[in-house]
């Protein structure tokens, strides 16, 4: 069962919309999913029907709203996924984490749901590291995170588990940026990198060109076991 809800910033100057996905019984937890730079599209909307398949409550935030409320767009149309790197490119991260700090507490206060995980992919991925740092989040996963080696020194502030899958061929994240995250973070022991060798970004999208089938299901897994143990 899915809806429409409506959260209010940190600030309490704005609301925005989410997706939200409900599972059959009491939820076992939450799950937060950060969109990529494409909107909460039917990929999105997706990845939570399927955590409320498995139990979870799941909440995908709309957090282009200042921007252009309730864009969805299909990467795998160029006009569309042009359009996604000019808004990526005027996009406040800051903002991001504020609004996803505002839609933990909403879960935690509106939906009555304690423990919270957020899984995020692209800039998700990046969102979702910096939620690691800046939020008291249960857990978090990133997917294909980029510019998360410009923020290495935020490390230190990592106080629960963190998982992030890291394709080695990604167009947007090179050799040298994938060997800052593993400098910075192998030794950091609430932290796992996983390695994807020839995967490129966007591989464990649900719908498109972009997805690897293989490396999406294992992916998957290990964030499925990740949230069954870091949330129970």
């Amino acid at each position: 069962m899915s809806e429409t809800v409506s959260i209010t910033t940190l600030s309490g100057d704005a609301d925005f919309s989410a997706y939200l996905a409900k599972p059959a019984g009491k939820p076992k937890a939450a799950i937060l999913v950060i969109q990529e730079i494409f909107g909460v599209n039917a990929g999105i909307r997706r990845k939570c029907d399927k955590w409320a398949e498995e139990g979870y409550l799941a909440v995908a935030p709309d957090l282009f709203f200042r921007m252009e409320p309730n864009l969805e767009l299909d990467p795998d149309i160029e006009p569309e996924f042009n359009k996604a790197l000019e808004l990526f490119g005027k996009y406040d991260a800051e903002d991001g984490v504020r609004d996803i700090e505002a839609t933990i507490k909403w879960i935690r206060k509106e939906a009555g749901v304690e423990k919270v995980g957020c899984v995020g992919y692209c800039l998700g991925g990046k969102l979702a590291y910096m939620t690691a740092t800046r939020t008291d989040v249960d857990a978090s996963v990133g997917y294909y995170g980029v510019m998360i080696d410009q923020m290495i020194g935020e490390a230190k502030a990592i106080a629960n588990p963190l998982m992030l899958h890291i394709p080695t061929e990604d167009h947007f994240v090179d050799k040298t940026a994938q060997k800052a995250m593993h400098d910075g973070l192998d030794g950091h022991d609430k932290v796992t990198l996983h390695d994807y060798e020839g995967l490129d970004h966007g591989f464990a999208t649900e719908h498109g060109k972009r997805r690897d089938e293989e490396g999406a299901q294992l992916a998957d897994r290990r964030t499925w076991e990740f949230f069954a143990l870091n949330l129970g």
